[in-house]
Protein backbone atom coordinates (compact mmCIF):
# COMPACT_ATOMS: atom_id res chain seq x y z
CA UNK A 1 0.00 0.00 0.00
CA UNK A 2 1.24 3.32 -0.94
CA UNK A 3 2.40 6.13 1.92
CA UNK A 4 -0.63 8.06 0.63
CA UNK A 5 -3.40 5.35 0.49
CA UNK A 6 -1.67 4.23 4.07
CA UNK A 7 -2.07 7.94 5.31
CA UNK A 8 -6.25 8.42 3.93
CA UNK A 9 -6.57 4.82 5.20
CA UNK A 10 -5.67 6.00 8.48
CA UNK A 11 -7.20 9.35 8.48
CA UNK A 12 -10.53 7.13 7.75
CA UNK A 13 -10.36 5.37 11.13
CA UNK A 14 -9.13 8.15 12.77
CA UNK A 15 -12.50 10.11 11.87
CA UNK A 16 -14.44 7.31 12.73
CA UNK A 17 -13.12 6.85 16.08
CA UNK A 18 -14.36 10.43 16.99
CA UNK A 19 -17.58 10.08 14.87
CA UNK A 20 -18.66 6.70 15.90
CA UNK A 21 -17.54 7.53 19.95
CA UNK A 22 -20.20 9.38 19.72
CA UNK A 23 -22.84 7.64 18.17
CA UNK A 24 -22.18 3.91 17.96
CA UNK A 25 -21.26 2.22 14.94
CA UNK A 26 -24.17 1.32 13.64
CA UNK A 27 -26.04 5.14 13.93
CA UNK A 28 -22.75 6.27 11.19
CA UNK A 29 -22.63 5.91 7.95
CA UNK A 30 -20.05 5.74 5.57
CA UNK A 31 -20.47 8.57 3.62
CA UNK A 32 -19.93 10.75 7.10
CA UNK A 33 -16.88 9.49 7.74
CA UNK A 34 -15.66 9.93 4.74
CA UNK A 35 -16.50 13.77 4.79
CA UNK A 36 -14.66 14.18 8.43
CA UNK A 37 -12.09 12.66 7.17
CA UNK A 38 -11.91 14.76 3.50
CA UNK A 39 -12.14 11.52 1.50
CA UNK A 40 -14.33 11.81 -1.57
CA UNK A 41 -17.85 10.02 -1.76
CA UNK A 42 -17.34 6.71 -3.74
CA UNK A 43 -13.57 6.03 -2.75
CA UNK A 44 -14.45 3.92 0.60
CA UNK A 45 -13.75 0.75 -1.12
CA UNK A 46 -10.41 1.54 -2.54
CA UNK A 47 -9.38 1.33 1.29
CA UNK A 48 -11.87 -1.20 2.81
CA UNK A 49 -13.53 -4.40 1.59
CA UNK A 50 -16.41 -3.91 3.61
CA UNK A 51 -17.65 -2.00 6.85
CA UNK A 52 -17.38 -4.68 8.52
CA UNK A 53 -13.89 -5.02 7.45
CA UNK A 54 -13.49 -1.57 8.30
CA UNK A 55 -14.73 -1.72 12.01
CA UNK A 56 -12.84 -4.63 12.65
CA UNK A 57 -9.64 -1.90 11.16
CA UNK A 58 -11.48 0.69 13.12
CA UNK A 59 -11.10 -1.23 16.55
CA UNK A 60 -7.38 -2.56 15.60
CA UNK A 61 -6.36 0.57 15.26
CA UNK A 62 -8.08 2.12 18.55
CA UNK A 63 -6.25 -0.56 20.89
CA UNK A 64 -2.92 -0.10 18.55
CA UNK A 65 -2.81 3.31 20.36
CA UNK A 66 -5.06 2.03 23.51
CA UNK A 67 -1.77 -0.12 24.31
CA UNK A 68 1.06 1.89 22.94
CA UNK A 69 -0.26 4.32 26.05
CA UNK A 70 0.09 1.55 28.48
CA UNK A 71 3.37 0.38 27.26
CA UNK A 72 4.48 4.17 27.50
CA UNK A 73 3.37 4.24 31.18
CA UNK A 74 5.26 1.18 32.12
CA UNK A 75 8.39 2.49 30.28
CA UNK A 76 8.66 4.90 32.74
CA UNK A 77 11.68 2.70 34.32
CA UNK A 78 11.67 6.22 37.03
CA UNK A 79 8.33 4.63 38.77
CA UNK A 80 7.45 1.75 40.79
CA UNK A 81 4.80 -0.64 39.46
CA UNK A 82 2.21 0.63 41.76
CA UNK A 83 2.47 4.38 40.11
CA UNK A 84 2.45 2.28 37.05
CA UNK A 85 -0.86 0.74 37.81
CA UNK A 86 -2.06 3.88 39.78
CA UNK A 87 -1.26 6.12 36.32
CA UNK A 88 -3.08 4.08 34.03
CA UNK A 89 -6.26 4.04 36.17
CA UNK A 90 -5.77 7.61 36.30
CA UNK A 91 -5.77 8.34 32.73
CA UNK A 92 -8.93 5.69 32.85
CA UNK A 93 -10.46 8.06 35.10
CA UNK A 94 -9.74 11.28 33.26
CA UNK A 95 -10.97 9.91 30.09
CA UNK A 96 -14.03 8.57 31.25
CA UNK A 97 -14.73 11.58 33.77
CA UNK A 98 -14.54 13.90 31.26
CA UNK A 99 -17.71 15.28 29.93
CA UNK A 100 -16.81 14.40 26.40
CA UNK A 101 -18.93 12.13 24.13
CA UNK A 102 -16.32 12.01 21.55
CA UNK A 103 -13.67 10.67 23.75
CA UNK A 104 -13.73 8.36 25.88
CA UNK A 105 -13.27 4.37 25.85
CA UNK A 106 -14.65 2.78 22.67
CA UNK A 107 -15.30 -0.76 24.57
CA UNK A 108 -17.45 1.59 26.75
CA UNK A 109 -19.12 2.85 23.78
CA UNK A 110 -19.78 -0.41 21.22
CA UNK A 111 -18.93 -3.23 23.56
CA UNK A 112 -22.36 -4.55 23.72
CA UNK A 113 -23.36 -3.40 20.19
CA UNK A 114 -20.61 -4.76 18.24
CA UNK A 115 -20.82 -8.15 19.60
CA UNK A 116 -23.71 -8.81 18.64
CA UNK A 117 -23.99 -6.92 15.11
CA UNK A 118 -20.26 -8.39 14.03
CA UNK A 119 -18.56 -11.46 15.04
CA UNK A 120 -15.05 -9.74 13.46
CA UNK A 121 -15.76 -6.69 15.41
CA UNK A 122 -16.54 -8.74 18.35
CA UNK A 123 -13.06 -11.08 18.10
CA UNK A 124 -10.89 -7.06 17.43
CA UNK A 125 -12.70 -5.87 20.79
CA UNK A 126 -12.14 -9.33 22.12
CA UNK A 127 -8.14 -9.33 20.97
CA UNK A 128 -8.06 -5.70 22.52
CA UNK A 129 -8.87 -6.00 25.72
CA UNK A 130 -7.24 -9.04 26.05
CA UNK A 131 -4.22 -6.99 25.61
CA UNK A 132 -5.04 -4.61 28.08
CA UNK A 133 -5.84 -7.35 30.69
CA UNK A 134 -2.01 -8.75 29.72
CA UNK A 135 -0.84 -5.57 30.56
CA UNK A 136 -2.14 -4.83 33.76
CA UNK A 137 -1.56 -8.69 34.76
CA UNK A 138 2.41 -7.82 34.45
CA UNK A 139 2.06 -4.44 35.75
CA UNK A 140 0.43 -6.17 38.90
CA UNK A 141 2.72 -9.34 39.12
CA UNK A 142 5.58 -6.83 38.79
CA UNK A 143 4.40 -5.06 41.58
CA UNK A 144 4.23 -8.14 43.28
CA UNK A 145 7.64 -8.62 42.85
CA UNK A 146 8.83 -5.32 43.58
CA UNK A 147 6.76 -5.26 46.87
CA UNK A 148 4.40 -2.30 45.94
CA UNK A 149 1.72 -3.84 45.00
CA UNK A 150 -0.04 -6.41 47.32
CA UNK A 151 -3.08 -8.77 46.08
CA UNK A 152 -4.93 -11.45 47.50
CA UNK A 153 -5.98 -12.92 44.34
CA UNK A 154 -3.32 -14.03 41.14
CA UNK A 155 -2.41 -11.15 39.14
CA UNK A 156 -4.15 -12.37 36.14
CA UNK A 157 -7.66 -13.14 38.49
CA UNK A 158 -7.05 -9.40 39.71
CA UNK A 159 -6.20 -7.97 36.46
CA UNK A 160 -9.43 -8.92 35.24
CA UNK A 161 -11.69 -8.22 38.17
CA UNK A 162 -9.95 -4.48 38.22
CA UNK A 163 -10.55 -3.71 34.60
CA UNK A 164 -14.29 -5.44 34.71
CA UNK A 165 -14.81 -2.62 37.68
CA UNK A 166 -13.66 -0.28 35.37
CA UNK A 167 -15.85 -1.17 32.58
CA UNK A 168 -18.96 -1.17 34.81
CA UNK A 169 -17.79 2.03 36.45
CA UNK A 170 -17.37 3.94 33.07
CA UNK A 171 -21.09 2.52 31.80
CA UNK A 172 -22.41 3.87 35.01
CA UNK A 173 -20.98 7.41 34.89
CA UNK A 174 -22.41 7.56 31.19
CA UNK A 175 -25.59 6.89 32.44
CA UNK A 176 -25.86 9.20 35.44
CA UNK A 177 -23.21 11.31 34.25
CA UNK A 178 -21.52 11.72 37.68
CA UNK A 179 -17.99 10.85 38.01
CA UNK A 180 -19.08 9.13 41.06
CA UNK A 181 -18.95 5.19 40.38
CA UNK A 182 -15.29 5.77 39.08
CA UNK A 183 -14.38 7.66 42.05
CA UNK A 184 -15.62 4.34 44.04
CA UNK A 185 -13.83 2.04 41.37
CA UNK A 186 -10.61 4.89 42.14
CA UNK A 187 -10.86 3.46 46.18
CA UNK A 188 -11.70 0.02 45.58
CA UNK A 189 -8.82 -0.35 43.19
CA UNK A 190 -6.37 1.73 45.99
CA UNK A 191 -7.72 -1.04 48.27
CA UNK A 192 -6.93 -4.09 46.29
CA UNK A 193 -3.95 -2.87 44.82
CA UNK A 194 -1.63 -0.76 47.44
CA UNK A 195 0.07 -2.17 50.19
Amino acid sequence: MSATKTETRQALLEAAQRIVAAKGYAAVGINEILTAAGVPKGSFYHYFASKDAFGEAMMKSYFDGYLTSMDAIVADTGRSSAEHLMSYWQRFYDTQAADDRQGGCLVVKLGAEVADLSEVMRLATKAGTTGIVDRLERMIADGVADGSVSVDESPRTTAEALYDLWLGASMMTKIHRSAHHLDRAMTVTRQVLLV
